[in-house]
């Protein structure tokens, strides 16, 4: 057989009498390479001496394995050493805390955990983009520099470069249109108004990409950096808005358990041995579908004792969504059509005049994956909408147009990356499933 040349860091090193055993990993997979070193190699001395960390570069022969755990090994010929790892490299062959690897987030990617998870990750985003291509959507690039709250919530990250210890101020006011971009621009929290805007122009699309919420929330489900995945669709109500977001989470959930087989065993043994079950409920069963007072109702039966209350014109909280999903209807479940107040200006009054064309997906272990609505498209209404969440529609003209020119009964949803990545992983924390998280205090790397 040839010799082949391989690359990548060494997990271990054991040496036997006339030979060493390397553990080699590229990051490429879950499973190691091992490779032998013969103690004819003329740097031989120096391999007795790597240690985990280090990185190196084989050349040798492929042969079949003679050991148990691997069907092949590389028998080395020449190894060269690339670089070392001194003494302090903080990633041993024992257990590590997640606590611990998000203080080395530079590092963690190299342990098994966190190495799958971002090939997953990785899998997940191609998924997302498979999913809408199939289906005739034109993807597009939302700014990510805006001059809205799409949400009226107000959490905000503000863009500007006037100087804080100086700024030009008119009326004892800061003169925001001295600011670079003439007036107050924010980090986008999502990029649906714009979507609508090629919605109606393209029919089908989709953006991708990350979204920022100022929100001083620190659980386990909350960052203030996350991406997001918002498809729009004109001609679309709230019934074709819901089975599209069904869709693409059988899909996603499908898509990586086909193609990401050693890491979802890593995760069912080592993360969450419920994952399994859960993720094949999602496969087989036919998700459900409750309004909003119906569920409401049905909390207010459960005899639980919910830290937080249930009352209609709440919003609902984790702990009451995953009640819905875990324990009444042991499947995902959709809930919709919620009171207008609880929820944004775009969404669509139903005749009742009291409830908007609102649904959010909820998935066992994790609660809400998908928020979306039918949008309003009467001008009338719209411009109602605003006053209502005390907006200035003037401010939205762009916006309104859309219902001047055209207007069309048209829909969408945000999907969050980050919570669809950890249901299908089972990773309880969302710092465990981005890169570098940014959380409250926390902006480090």
């Amino acid at each position: 057989m040839d010799a082949i040349q391989v690359q990548g860091w060494i997990r271990t090193r054991r040496d036997s009498k006339d030979f060493s055993f390397v553990e080699l990993n590229d990051g490429s997979s879950l499973k190691n390479l091992q490779v032998i070193a013969r103690n004819s190699l003329p740097n031989y001395s120096d391999v007795q001496k790597l240690t985990t960390g280090a990185a190196i570069c084989v050349r040798g022969a492929l042969v079949a394995s003679q050991g148990k755990g691997q069907k092949w090994e590389l028998v080395a010929e020449n190894i060269e050493i690339v670089g070392l790892a001194d003494d302090s490299y903080p990633l041993q062959k024992k257990g590590h805390t997640p606590e611990f690897l998000r203080e080395i987030a530079h590092l963690r990617p190299r342990s098994n955990l966190f190495g799958s998870v971002f090939r997953v990750r990785s899998r997940l985003a191609f998924a997302i983009h498979k999913f809408f291509q199939e289906r005739g959507f034109v993807y597009v690039h939302t700014p990510i520099i805006t001059g809205s709250d799409c949400e009226g919530a107000g959490e905000l990250f503000r863009v500007s470069t006037i100087d804080l210890k100086n700024p030009p101020r008119k009326d004892n006011e800061i003169d925001y249109a001295k600011d670079f971009f003439a007036r107050q621009t924010y980090l986008t929290v999502s990029g649906q108004l714009e979507a609508e805007a090629f919605a109606c122009a393209l029919s089908k699309v989709y953006t991708f990409g990350p979204t920022f919420r100022a929100e001083n929330s620190n659980t386990s489900r909350h960052a203030s950096e996350f991406w997001m995945i918002e498809p729009e669709m004109a001609f679309c109500d709230l019934n074709g808005d819901m089975d599209l977001a069904e869709e693409i989470v059988k899909y996603l959930v499908h898509d990586i358990r086909e193609n990401c087989p050693d890491e979802m065993e890593l995760f069912s043994k080592f993360v969450d041995k419920e994952l399994p079950p859960r993720l094949d409920f999602v496969l087989e069963r036919p998700f459900q579908r409750t309004t909003y007072t119906e569920a409401i109702e049905l909390l207010k039966k459960s005899g639980e004792k919910f830290e937080f209350p249930v009352e209609y014109g709440l919003n609902l909280q984790s702990e009451h969504e995953r009640w819905l999903t875990e324990k009444h209807f042991r499947c995902p479940v959709t809930v919709f059509n919620f009171p207008k107040e609880i929820k944004p200006f775009y969404m669509r009054l139903n005749d009742d005049n009291k409830t908007v064309t609102a649904m959010d997906l909820l998935v066992p272990g994790i609660g809400e994956i998908v928020g979306g609505s039918q949008r309003e498209e009467r001008l009338d209404v719209l411009q109602e909408n605003m006053r209502r969440h005390k907006m200035d529609p003037a401010d939205y003209k762009w916006y309104t147009d859309l219902r001047r020119y055209g207007t069309v009964p048209h829909a969408g949803f945000g999907l969050g990356f980050e919570r669809m990545l950890m249901f299908v992983t089972g990773v309880s924390n969302i710092r465990d499933v981005i890169p570098f998280a940014r959380t409250p205090g926390s902006a480090e790397f």
